[in-house]
């Protein structure tokens, strides 16, 4: 069952629209503040949000552009905004689709749905996803915060790997053995490290303090979603 996320704080509002997805087989969850929103993002595994522009305790857009740092989640906005410059900078910040109030039930029904069928046709082309990465299995290339990096046939490898294997430690020999050398060949030590260190260098905000592959130290590596 898919998890929708409600971020409005307008109490009728909120309990309308989140009776409205519960009948249509949804799973709804609400908050009304982005302190509340952002507890449960880190407990739950949210599969869309539905974000008001204008909350108690800040700003939707910039809600959403902490969200893209970490995540691909869909997004949908609603405000009582409608100059075009209000929906240039929601959907600039990531923002997937944009709603201006009064609105219907039905026309946002319509927009959640269209998103989800969306993103099952591009999971169809055979793609992986992690955190704010998408691994796109057809034409092999990688996108972070949905912007294409460029990465070497060995670093594709190698993240398709942990991410395939996400939350598990996996052993240095393990990892060269799956990757490099599957007829018990020598591989050179610093192989994998040197990979590890350039694969950072594209998928990590931080690269001197990683939070996509952590290092299990005596033992190997880790891919976290955490």
């Amino acid at each position: 069952m898919k998890k929708i996320l409600i971020v409005e704080d307008d109490e009728g509002l909120n309990r309308g629209v989140s009776y409205s997805f519960e009948k249509s087989g949804y799973e709804v969850h609400t908050a009304f503040n982005l302190k509340a929103a952002s507890v449960l993002l880190k407990q739950l595994d949210i599969d869309m949000i539905v974000l008001d522009l204008n909350l108690p305790d800040g700003s939707g857009i910039d809600f959403c552009r902490e969200i893209r740092k970490e995540s691909v989640v869909p997004i949908i906005m609603l405000t009582a905004r409608d100059l075009e410059i209000d929906e240039i900078q929601g959907l600039d910040a990531g923002a997937d689709d944009y709603i201006t109030k009064p609105f219907s039930i039905s026309i946002l029904m319509a927009r959640v749905n269209s998103i989800f069928r969306r993103n099952n046709n591009h999971l169809n082309s055979n793609q992986i996803r992690s955190r704010n990465i998408v691994v796109n299995l057809d034409n092999l290339k990688v996108y972070k915060n949905n912007e294409e990096i460029t990465i070497s046939s060995t670093e594709f490898k190698l993240l398709k790997y942990f991410i395939e294997n996400k939350g598990q430690v996996l052993l240095k020999e393990q990892i060269l053995s799956s990757l490099w050398d599957d007829k018990g060949n020598f591989v050179d030590e610093n192989t994998l490290p040197v990979n590890i260190r350039r694969l950072r260098k594209k998928i990590e905000d931080d690269p001197s303090e990683p939070q996509c592959i952590k290092t299990v130290h005596g033992m190997g590596y880790m891919w976290s979603e955490e």
